[in-house]
């Protein structure tokens, strides 16, 4: 522990070399996991139940990290990187990254609720609010709302509503910053984030995109001239 890897060195794991060379170069890649109800973003479970990271395609170079959690009652959207750094990077508290939910509510929400809940409530672990609350329809005792907040407290979601008496039947995580949970991707499926998706994720927390920029075009004297008045008079 503490030796410091330089260019050149080897590198072993229990007798075996490690091409640290080729791991330092992986492409970052990001999935969008569309997790079902019942799953545990986990690794392992000693349980037995099933975990996210069983579901996702098997990487020839370091491991999937998750961004961030849901617990096993909720379902939506998980993303998954092999980059760690941009996994810290969208979860740390600082950047107040959004994370949208669909909630269903079993009661009655007044008017009432909805500006404590967009004011502050005292929690357990200290004041929460939702950046936006917005009703979605729905049908009897039964009603949909879309709720923002900028922190990943545990279950902090349901703890606001219950907060104020009220029963969460249901809760999907539909955005996650600026990726939304695309409409067709069922759950227990992924997709990988590509192209200019993948680039403005990075550049959104700082990091260069994986694409790299384009060459600088490079004026050639004929087409400088020929922009600036064309060819000489001939001369009689």
């Amino acid at each position: 522990m503490g030796d410091r890897y330089r260019k050149g060195d080897q590198v072993t794991l229990n007798g075996h070399l490690i091409n640290l060379e080729k791991r330092l170069q992986a492409v970052t890649r990001v999935l969008l996991y569309h997790k079902p109800v019942g799953e545990l973003v986990s690794r392992r479970d000693p349980e037995g139940r099933p975990v996210i990271f069983s579901q996702l395609p098997r990487l020839e170079l370091g491991r999937w990290v998750a961004v961030g959690r849901l617990d096993v009652n909720t379902q939506g959207l998980i993303l998954a990187t092999n980059n760690g750094e941009l996994a810290h990077r969208l979860m740390h508290p600082s950047r107040e990254v959004e994370r949208e939910y669909a909630v269903r509510i079993l009661g009655t929400v007044h008017a009432s609720v909805i500006e404590r809940l967009i004011g502050g409530v005292q929690l357990e672990d200290g004041q929460a609010r939702f950046e936006s609350v917005t009703e979605s329809g729905g049908e009897g005792a039964n009603r949909w709302y879309h709720v923002v907040v900028r922190e990943g407290r545990n279950r902090l979601v349901r703890r606001l509503w219950e907060s104020q008496n009220l029963v969460v039947s249901r809760l999907i995580r539909v955005r996650y910053g600026d990726i939304i949970l695309p409409p067709r991707l069922r759950a227990g499926a992924s997709v990988e984030l590509q192209g200019e998706d993948l680039d403005g994720l990075l550049r959104s927390v700082g990091l260069p995109p994986v694409t790299p920029a384009p060459p600088p075009r490079r004026r050639f004297g004929g087409e400088s001239r020929r922009r600036h008045g064309g060819s000489r008079e001939r001369r009689s």
